[in-house]
């Protein structure tokens, strides 16, 4: 697993331990243990590790909200995706013993923003930055979809939870009376809680009838306004008067309108069809168990 330290890895590697898998952390740092040493940016990797695992995860990527988009830092997004990816496929489709499946995560940015359209795996991509980068994120893979390998690409929403995230950065100014909602409001969110996360990853690496995108968001998708005012309630906050588009672009550049005011409203429908059961499939609950 790549990322293993991450929001997500942190919780998805105890969960496969959990249920009876050995997994082993892909590391840029000095090994510890069963660690497996590798350098995207300098493309290397202890390829002879990695010969006869049965599953390969990739979580890794720079955080795209970390800091205000420069063009340098939008260089190290999109280039430690690219990089990361195809080393791992390449690697793996050079193998002897080839693992039966490669989850490599997306994200549902790779949309773009698509105001009220309903949107599923077979939507085609949006036009703005992060648009590009799914595409070129998910095409990394393509070694080791041609290899023979199981590729599965979830397309991640905004990940609820308790430890960080996109979550964590909205609960100081809605804990400040500052909470409203962002813009018009009108913009469709497509959350997912931690746990169906997880519950997801595990379950599409034992789904062999599933390849490609698969959206891993609620199935109850909210508009800005409604999560803002859920996520109050939750706090037992008053409504504060709404952040104005301008503001946040003033404060946030670019990044504003791709991850706060740009609307996706995604369809989780492939997921359940493949046997998935949420246990966070509405808001309120999702939101009390996070912060409640």
């Amino acid at each position: 697993m790549s990322g293993a330290t991450g929001l997500i890895g942190g919780k998805l590697l105890p969960a496969l331990e959990r249920v009876g898998w050995a997994p082993e952390r892909l590391t840029r740092h000095e090994p510890v243990g069963s660690d497996i040493q590798w350098d995207p940016a300098k493309g290397t990797i202890d390829a002879a590790r990695l010969d006869g695992a049965e599953a390969v995860i990739h979580l890794a990527g720079e955080n795209i909200g970390a800091k205000r988009w420069s063009a340098q830092r939008k260089a190290r997004i999109r280039d430690s995706r690219l990089k990361g990816t195809t080393l791992l496929a390449t690697t793996l489709a050079g193998l002897a013993r080839k693992p039966r499946v490669l989850l490599s995560v997306s994200a549902i940015g790779i949309y773009g923003d698509r105001g009220d359209e309903r949107l599923d795996e077979s939507s085609p991509a949006g036009e703005d930055f992060l648009a590009e980068v799914g595409e070129l994120w998910e095409a990394s893979a393509d070694p080791a979809r041609k290899a023979g390998i199981r590729v599965v690409h979830p397309r991640l929403g905004i990940v609820l939870s308790a430890d960080g995230g996109a979550l964590e950065r909205m609960l100081l100014p809605a804990n400040l009376f500052l909470g409203g909602q962002l813009g018009s409001g009108r913009q469709w969110w497509s959350w997912v809680h931690m746990d169906d996360v997880v519950g997801a990853m595990l379950h599409l690496m034992d789904a062999p009838q599933v390849s490609g995108p698969v959206n891993v968001v609620a199935p109850t998708p909210v508009r800005n306004a409604e999560f803002m005012q859920r996520l109050r309630d939750v706090l037992h906050r008053p409504a504060p008067l709404p952040t104005p588009a301008f503001a946040l672009r003033l404060l946030l550049g670019e990044m504003a309108d791709a991850l706060l005011l740009s609307s996706q409203r995604v369809s989780s429908a492939r997921l359940v069809a493949s046997g998935y059961r949420f246990r966070y499939p509405e808001l309120g609950a999702a939101l009390d168990d996070v912060v409640g």
